[in-house]
């Protein structure tokens, strides 16, 4: 009988969520054959059966939250249904796992004295606080906004309980307000119409929208903007880009170059590329960009280039088109979207002019790219000014004003448009 369990999915990952069994009870599998959906906090994937063979015994129901390293399958590899028998009956292998625990699984197998972390907020919660706040459909946002009673504010059973009993009995409750005090806040009643369309947001989607709010309520948010004559770039690009992709087999995207500016800049001003605890600035020593790309469904994900600033345009260019390309086929593991300290959005492949991002919470900054559009501009020589058709671009800077002040992001937004309008036409790759 082999045992399938729940692989490690990261190293800040220790369960996943069961979401849909693929195969059932009874039902033979190839090996390599996808058995089970899981979801943690950062993202979705498969398991593979090792084996081939029959699965005799599912241990756990789509919903329950299982431990790294847990039994969650049986699969007999000789075909026989006896062995799924003998194994429920007896249990030889495991007898520290009786019958009714199969029955509690998220109360049995996770220690309620253990922290899991449940979003990059820096914020821990207690696997009994995660439990009831599932069960009573608390979002991520309020579980954040709580005041916590416990040691160095960490919400206790007793606050969770409070906070349900006060939302059931109509009371507004309490939420940290960002300052000293609480104040009590009350979101607006929403009534749906005649005719109105109600669509339940998905896993991801929640995920999304609580992670914005906690953003926007974490981060005093400012967005500067900066005009980028992008026509050098446009130019090389155009030059250079069908001899990169025959040598490379790689597409030139606009993408890496971005990301190259944005990471020379990042070394000039090392303060933007930090993350804030308490009253604690924690100035990373690691690059690491985060792309947002958007997928085929709606959502958003950002995979994470690591030490983006140790690689040269043409491997910048195969890590931007191999995560895009397995973030759209959900391919992507745990560790690939953790880790960023810097985030870019490319509000121009939708042929936006520019947009005013959020920022990707524990990072302090996120650059927006805008379409690119030939545009008249004034344009200096040495005879007097003249009107010039330029490719031109608009850059914004959203960045968290505990941190970054006007004067830094003003001078990093600057940088990084230099570096672009200064790009060496002459350079290969």
């Amino acid at each position: 009988m082999f045992e399938v369990v729940m692989p490690k999915l990261g190293e800040s990952i220790i369960e996943a969520t069961i979401t849909k069994w693929l195969k059932k009870e009874g039902d033979s599998v190839a090996e390599d054959d996808a058995i089970v959906e899981i979801a943690t906090d950062k993202v979705d994937s498969e398991i593979p059966s090792p084996v081939e063979g029959k699965l005799t015994k599912i241990r756990f129901a789509e919903g329950d939250v299982i431990p790294v390293g847990a039994v969650i399958a049986l699969i007999d590899m000789n075909g026989s249904g006896d062995a799924e028998k003998e194994d429920s009956e007896s249990k030889p292998k495991e007898p520290e796992q009786p019958e009714e625990k199969e029955s509690k699984p998220k109360k049995e197998k996770i220690p309620a004295e253990k922290t899991i972390e449940i979003s990059e907020s820096a914020k821990f919660y207690s696997p009994l606080v995660k439990s009831i706040a599932g069960k009573e459909n608390i979002s991520l946002n309020e579980l954040n906004s709580l005041p916590g009673s416990g040691k160095d504010g960490r919400i206790t059973k007793n606050d969770l309980l409070k906070f349900i009993d006060d939302r059931k009995s109509g009371k507004s409750p309490q939420i940290f307000s960002g300052s000293s005090g609480s104040k009590e806040v009350t979101s607006p009643a929403v009534v749906a119409g005649a005719g109105d369309e109600i669509i339940e947001m998905d896993r991801m989607r929640r995920l999304i929208a609580n992670h914005m709010v906690m953003s926007k309520h974490t981060s005093p948010h400012v967005t500067m903007f900066h005009d980028v004559d992008m026509t050098r770039v446009v130019n090389w690009r155009n030059k250079i880009r069908e001899q990169f992709e025959q040598r490379e087999k790689e597409k030139l995207t606009f993408t890496p170059i971005f990301i190259e500016a944005a990471t020379k800049a990042l070394r000039d001003f090392p303060l933007v590329n930090a993350s804030v605890d308490g009253y604690n600035i924690i100035k990373r020593k690691s690059i690491n960009i985060g792309m947002a790309t958007a997928l085929p469904g709606g959502n958003l994900i950002v995979p994470v280039i690591k030490n983006a600033d140790q690689k040269n345009l043409a491997g910048l260019a195969r890590d931007v088109n191999d995560l895009a390309n397995r973030a759209r086929s959900n391919k992507l593991s745990p560790d690939e979207i953790q880790g960023g300290t810097f985030t870019i959005t490319n509000f121009g492949q939708f042929g936006n002019l520019t947009g005013a991002p959020i920022i990707n919470q524990p990072q302090v900054a996120i650059l927006g790219v805008g379409t690119i559009q030939k545009k008249p501009v004034v344009a200096e020589t040495e005879s007097g000014d003249v009107i010039a058709i330029r490719q031109m671009m608009i850059l914004s800077l959203a960045f968290d004003h505990r941190v970054v002040d006007g004067s830094l992001g003003g001078m990093f937004l600057q940088r990084v448009a230099k570096y672009l309008q200064e790009f060496d036409i002459s350079r290969t790759v």
